[in-house]
């Protein structure tokens, strides 16, 4: 099992954009890639609205996020979203993969 966290992080003026490149040249964005836990850390622009970034945000289970989100790196993540003077919104998932229908599958191509 695995937690899923999508944020959406919306700005003005490509803010949203500068925020995640910075948190890659940084290297905050590997650092957390780095912590116990994790299985994804990935930006996304939407192609449908620019002043967006989609933060694909995986952990192992609740203890890894835990742990994430009471690190020291939560504090400069915080003060980056202040800078960029952006709004988030979020959605949750616990993944299924182990449990995909044969039907479902006939879709994916590999």
């Amino acid at each position: 099992m695995s937690i899923t966290v999508n944020l959406y992080y919306k700005g003005n003026n490509g803010s949203a954009r500068a925020f995640a490149e910075e948190m890659e040249s940084q290297g905050i964005a590997d650092a957390i890639r780095a912590e116990d836990g994790n299985e994804r850390y990935e930006y996304f622009i939407p192609v449908n609205d620019p002043e967006t970034i989609l933060l694909i945000d995986s952990w192992k289970d609740q203890e890894s996020l835990d742990r994430h989100h009471a690190s020291s790196m939560m504090k400069e993540i915080v003060k980056l979203r202040d800078k960029y003077d952006l709004h988030m919104s979020m959605e949750r998932y616990i993944s299924d993969t182990d449990s995909v229908p044969d039907k479902d599958r006939a879709f994916i191509r590999k």
